[in-house]
């Protein structure tokens, strides 16, 4: 195994002392050529040396700063491959609904902040999931709950309550009645409105239904100005930020953000304060794109703090929310296959915008049937074109048909998936895929890296919490909260696991000449652990802690 090989020293050319030289501990640099140092030096925002504490002195000056981390692990720093920035910074400001045990504790959580509010304003949740609660509730259709109790809590308020997976939501009466929704109601395409055994609808919005209310809350902003838009921007970027900072994400790429969000971030590279790397995929329809996409491709503007060269779309939903597009009905809803929630001459009108723009294209597919569809069509798009110069992508790729297992490889296309979400998920897999589903193609993260696959690793935040060592931990146990293992046959091993955080997480954003690997000549983007997550016992994974985040050389986070 190449991290058990001994230190070498490599350097690029130097005519300064370094500005910060760290040393004390263990170095894994995820660079074949020199993969185990003791010492890393930094001038400017560049790595400008790695090896022995004696020859990287060397490079010490009157005013280099010596951050000696007594023992610690130091490794790049963790790129987050795909989740969402601005979603991050929001989630922080509205309910949090992920830690109720049940429909009962998110009720009394929005009755009281509906006593805390003006009646008419809008109260906002996220991260509930039917199938974490203790208790199922009552009354349901479908497993989810009925908006009675919700309507009952917050008689003069809408709330909008979205789903853990980010692909449903639930809404109380007030809501509806805003949203125009009755039981005549005509969902849009690729969207559901669940009803009861009365026509009446229960308040939960499947995929593209979620519009409905989303057009009814922007009709409520309308006398926002636009300084208090950005303002509201500002503020969730900020928050988002630190988040990342306190778990040693010091590179983000951004799952689907629209033109006046980039334009804020643009704002901000171009004054040098993003305290993180974004790479963004524009999260537009085709005619946005076709309008705009030239003007906004962007390639390490703000010092390397801002790439957008990147298009998001969407072909089907989650699993959790029964909204995952399979090839077969799900096992727990026999009437169901799942969402198409975009057509396919869209997307390939998209891919052929992409092609022109120079931009990755990189498509949401959860279910099987999703992951053929894309597959199929990049190959029938790219006509011979050599995918791995590209680095298009697919993004989740969670449930895959044995028989595309391995056409990644074979297209070049790399799946960007959440380590995370099989131990999240698992405990409901089983029952909406059946046994011989999930154990085939469920979360098939080994059988992808045996077919030659390039896997970028990510939180999908915030669907699940952004913590790269949480995702770790699950790729290399696929240990569920109860102990047991989800299908550990498929487990990373721990160097394949930091690579996809790492190595392979930049490759996939076309920045592994920057990023994914402490060299010489990168950028100075390291996070120093506090225990060697290589060695330990597995059971001291979950004690790791982020002792330092490091962006361009300047510690951007210390732990108390």
């Amino acid at each position: 195994m190449v991290l058990l090989m001994a230190a070498a020293t490599c350097r690029a050319l130097a005519d300064a002392p370094a500005d910060l030289v760290v040393t004390g501990g263990k170095v894994v640099t995820m660079d074949p050529r020199c993969p185990v140092a003791e010492a890393i030096a930094v001038r400017g925002e560049r790595i400008v040396a790695v090896g022995s504490v004696a020859d990287v002195a060397a490079e010490i000056g009157p005013d280099t700063r010596v951050l000696a981390v007594d023992g610690c692990l130091v490794i790049p720093g963790f790129i987050e491959g795909h989740g969402h920035f601005l979603g991050l910074g929001q989630s922080k400001q509205m309910l949090n609904c992920a830690a109720a045990a049940s429909w009962d504790e998110i009720v009394a959580q929005v009755a009281q902040a509906a006593g805390q509010r003006p009646a008419g304003t809008w109260i906002l949740g996220r991260g509930w999931h039917q199938s974490k609660w203790s208790v199922p509730p009552s009354p349901h259709v479908e497993g989810t709950p009925t908006h009675e109790a919700l309507s009952r809590a917050a008689p003069h308020h809408p709330v909008l309550l979205t789903h853990a997976s980010g692909h449903m939501c639930i809404v109380n009466a007030k809501a509806l009645e805003l949203a125009a929704i009755d039981a005549h109601t005509v969902p849009p395409p690729g969207g559901e409105i669940l009803r009861d055994a009365a026509g009446q609808p229960t308040g939960v919005l499947r995929e593209n239904a979620m519009e409905l209310v989303d057009r009814a809350r922007t009709a409520a902003e309308r006398d926002r100005t636009p300084r208090q838009q950005r303002e509201e921007y500002l503020r969730a970027i900020e928050l988002a930020s630190a988040e990342c900072l306190r778990y040693g994400v010091t590179t983000f790429c951004d799952a689907g953000a629209p033109f006046n969000v980039i334009d804020v971030y643009r704002d901000l590279a171009a004054a040098g304060t993003l305290q993180v790397r974004l790479w963004v995929m524009v999260g537009e329809d085709n005619d946005a794109l076709a309008e705009r996409l030239a003007r906004y491709r962007l390639i390490n503007a703000g010092h390397h703090h801002l790439t957008v060269r990147a298009v998001k779309r969407l072909i089907d939903g989650a699993l959790g929310s029964h909204g995952a597009w399979l090839l077969e009905p799900y096992a727990d809803l026999p009437t169901s296959r799942g969402l198409n929630t975009l057509a396919l001459d869209e997307l390939e009108r998209t891919a052929e915008l992409c092609l022109a723009h120079d931009c990755q294209l990189c498509v949401h597919a959860i279910g099987d049937r999703a992951n053929r569809e894309v597959l199929d069509l990049y190959a029938r798009v790219l006509r011979g074109r050599d995918g791995r110069g590209l680095r298009w992508r697919i993004e989740h790729a969670q449930h895959l048909h044995p028989h595309d297992l391995p056409r990644f490889a074979e297209l070049g296309v790399i799946a960007a998936m959440q380590s995370i979400h099989a131990t999240s998920d698992g405990p409901f897999v089983v029952a909406r895929l059946g046994e011989r589903r999930a154990r085939e193609g469920a979360y098939a993260w080994k059988s992808l890296l045996e077919s030659g696959a390039v896997i970028a690793n990510g939180s999908d935040v915030p669907v699940e919490p952004i913590d790269p060592l949480a995702g770790f931990y699950a790729a290399v146990t696929r240990r569920m909260a109860d102990g047991v293992c989800f299908f550990p046959a498929q487990c990373m091993t721990r160097e394949q696991a930091l690579r996809s955080f790492t190595r392979d997480a930049a490759y996939a954003a076309c920045e592994d000449d920057l990023k994914g690997s402490l060299t010489p000549g990168k950028l100075a983007d390291l996070v120093v652990l506090s225990q060697d997550i290589l060695t330990i016992p597995e059971e001291a994974l979950r004690d790791t802690e982020v002792r330092y985040t490091i962006v361009g050389g300047q510690v951007r986070y210390a732990r108390p």
